[in-house]
């Protein structure tokens, strides 16, 4: 799949999740294997939702071909689906099978293999972390990986004369960077809320182009990411905390009371 001669080329790596939205009561941790137990729900990451956004509207200001970009077992499809009715123009799914806990090092280096093998393309984005576990380490690594420049936290991406301007997200406010193409731009939140696919681009995502393959298709070692992803374990206790909520009852005869015994509780839990 090249790009148009006339078209810059966007590539958006996405994610299937677990509903990041989901019911607390609904959610699970098997605590022996400091695992999350599948709750059926799956959606695309929100963060990578927003970076599709961002690709739209760089496609509404001129003319591209945006691909999306996924790693992740069968029913991963979905993304690319979703991506699909937003407004991408294609799809390229490489499945991972025997590799469904891959680490964010392991799926970092599947999809820059992925990316150097799809042929030329101006802009890569990505969400700025994943919803799930919140590593944000992917973007980051497909960068260092092709030898990229890279532009973190992007609240807004426009593209002008051959270089890519961001506003970044500070902690204490923004700063805007511009940046040569080819470039990695991760997308923050601040974005703002992604469109909602319409009739019509849902209609035409049944036809749109979408090419699955298999890591060894495309020269991954899949029994070395295997082995990686087995030497990485969680060393940390992962488990839904108990919230327990206690309610003591004060009386007194008077106001002047009542308020010193408020206190004298207050300060006896270090309160005040």
């Amino acid at each position: 799949m090249l790009k148009s001669p006339d078209h810059m080329r966007i590539i958006v790596c996405i994610k299937e999740i677990e509903n990041p939205e989901i019911a607390a009561s609904v959610f699970r941790v098997d605590e022996a294997s400091n695992e999350v137990i599948p709750f059926g729900t799956r959606v695309t990451s929100p963060f990578d939702e927003q970076a599709i956004e961002a690709a739209l509207r760089i496609r509404d200001t001129q003319p591209c071909q945006i691909t999306a970009l996924t790693f992740g077992p069968v029913n991963a499809k979905a993304a690319i689906k979703r991506a699909l009715s937003m407004g991408a123009d294609d799809g390229v799914h490489t499945l991972d099978t025997g590799l469904e806990k891959a680490d964010s090092i392991a799926v970092a280096r599947v999809l820059a293999e992925v990316i150097s093998k799809l042929g030329q393309f101006d802009l890569i984005l990505t969400g700025r972390q994943a919803a799930d576990w919140d590593s944000g380490i992917v973007g980051c690594g497909i960068a260092q990986l092709l030898h990229l420049p890279i532009v973190t936290l992007a609240k807004s991406v426009q593209v002008q004369g051959g270089k890519v301007i961001v506003e970044r997200v500070l902690d204490d406010g923004s700063e805007t960077v511009a940046a040569t193409m080819p470039c990695v731009v991760t997308i923050s939140n601040e974005l703002g809320e992604p469109r909602k696919p319409s009739l019509r681009e849902t209609m035409r995502a049944a036809k749109k182009p979408t090419h699955v393959q298999t890591i060894d298709a495309i020269g991954i070692d899949g029994a070395g990411l295997r082995a990686d992803r087995e030497r990485i374990q969680v060393r940390k206790r992962l488990y839904i905390p108990t919230k327990e909520v206690n309610c003591e009852l004060i009386s007194g005869d008077s106001a002047e009371q009542l308020a010193k015994e408020i206190v004298s509780k207050l300060s006896a839990n270090k309160l005040i």
